[in-house]
């Protein structure tokens, strides 16, 4: 009588994942077909007349559709080099407190905000950061200077976006850092003491250089969502007033089609996104492999 495999069971675990992925992932991919087509509901998936790349042609013709661009490709790599920066700069910080209590206390402080989702951190920005009422022009006033309408000023909404999302997700990157940080051989700045290397050396010629490898990775990796600048955050913030600088790829998508109800042109939108998103993807590992030693395989 022949024994199971040994990893069976782990593959039988797998299972409801994988069916997951397929029903959800994989299985409304083929709604891809829908950008090729005049789409009309009633007709069903596959009874539309065949448009070909029509509905591109519509797409870059749209005269805001150049604007939106910049608005995605600007925020995303702002919001990019300030998640790197500053969770790395933090977690040098916090790598200096010697008293593991308020090592601790620190660090859940900023991964707290991390887990919640931007429906409720709107809600507290919209009213942190009111105009009227905000406590954040409220100090601006104290101080002689004048209200500032952070998500309603199209000059200040963007620079908003990217200050808020670092602040949501930076503790995440704090934790990976530091993670890192532990790698380091103590020797190392043993050595350096006795050289009369001071902090700042050691952590110029020592620290940074032991966490490279995992700062070029993020970085590289992030490169994926250079299109991604955020739906759901500035969904949640953002007013017809604020367009101009900070109408993204997915807010278009969204109004044109749920709003507009324009199915196909929604989904060649969405399906350009897709395609330059993978390009980006490609290049990101390509870059992780050069840059940092990384390979999936």
């Amino acid at each position: 009588m022949k024994t199971k495999p040994r990893s069976l069971p782990l593959h039988l675990m797998l299972l409801p994942a994988v069916v997951l992925v397929l029903v959800y992932s994989y299985g409304p991919m083929l709604g891809i077909y829908i950008a090729f087509q005049n789409f009309n509901p009633a007709k069903g998936m596959f009874g539309n007349d065949w448009v070909g790349m029509a509905n591109f042609d519509r797409l870059f013709a749209l005269p805001n559709f150049g604007q939106v661009i910049f608005n995605t490709v600007y925020m995303s790599l702002l919001k990019m080099i300030g998640g790197v920066v500053v969770p790395v700069f933090f977690a040098l910080l916090l790598n200096e407190v010697t008293r593991r209590p308020f090592k601790r206390m620190f660090q859940t402080l900023v991964y707290l905000p991390n887990f919640l989702s931007w429906v409720i951190l709107s809600g507290m920005l919209i009213d942190i950061l009111s105009p009227s009422s905000g406590i954040v022009n409220q100090l601006l006033t104290a101080l002689g200077i004048p209200p500032i309408f952070f998500l309603g000023d199209p000059r200040w909404f963007p620079y908003t976006m990217v200050f808020s999302d670092i602040w949501k997700g930076f503790g995440f990157g704090t934790v990976v850092y530091l993670a890192a940080l532990s790698g380091i051989d103590p020797s190392l700045y043993e050595s350096a003491t006795i050289d009369g290397a001071n902090r700042w050396k050691q952590t110029l010629y020592i620290t940074l250089p032991g966490i490279k490898g995992i700062i070029v990775l993020m970085t590289v990796l992030s490169m994926g969502n250079i299109l991604n600048a955020g739906f759901d955050q500035v969904f949640n913030l953002y007013s017809p007033q604020v367009y101009s600088t900070g109408d993204i790829l997915d807010t278009l998508i969204y109004r044109i089609g749920m709003e507009n109800a324009q199915f196909s042109l929604a989904t060649a939108a969405g399906l350009f996104k897709s395609a330059v998103s993978l390009l980006f993807v490609v290049l990101a590992y390509y870059l992780a492999d050069k840059l940092a030693g990384y390979r999936v395989f």
